[in-house]
């Protein structure tokens, strides 16, 4: 019932609102500036994550916001993981 009222006597109305909402919406994200993609897109997949895990406390969710903010900003010094791996194991013998 509800879903019959919501597309107005008309099935499939409301995905057909969506399709075409969905698609300008990224036509209209395809024609900005290289920098402005590349915010939008981080921006998107930090919302795929942006239910707080209810096991990590508000003071690692603010230490994991400050690291990846430095890692941004350019603040620290990124390395290989294979490569720290690599010296670790071999520093251990």
């Amino acid at each position: 019932m509800l879903w019959w009222q919501l597309t107005s006597g008309k099935p499939y109305g409301i995905l057909v609102v969506m399709q075409t909402n969905m698609e300008n919406t990224i036509s209209a994200a395809l024609a900005l500036p290289t920098q402005a993609r590349a915010l939008l897109a981080e921006k998107l997949i930090e919302s795929l994550d942006s239910e707080p895990s209810a096991d990590l406390s508000a003071e690692w969710r603010q230490e994991v916001f400050r690291r990846c903010r430095e890692v941004d900003e350019g603040l620290v010094e990124l390395r290989d993981a294979k490569a720290v791996f690599d010296r670790a194991y071999s520093d251990l013998g």
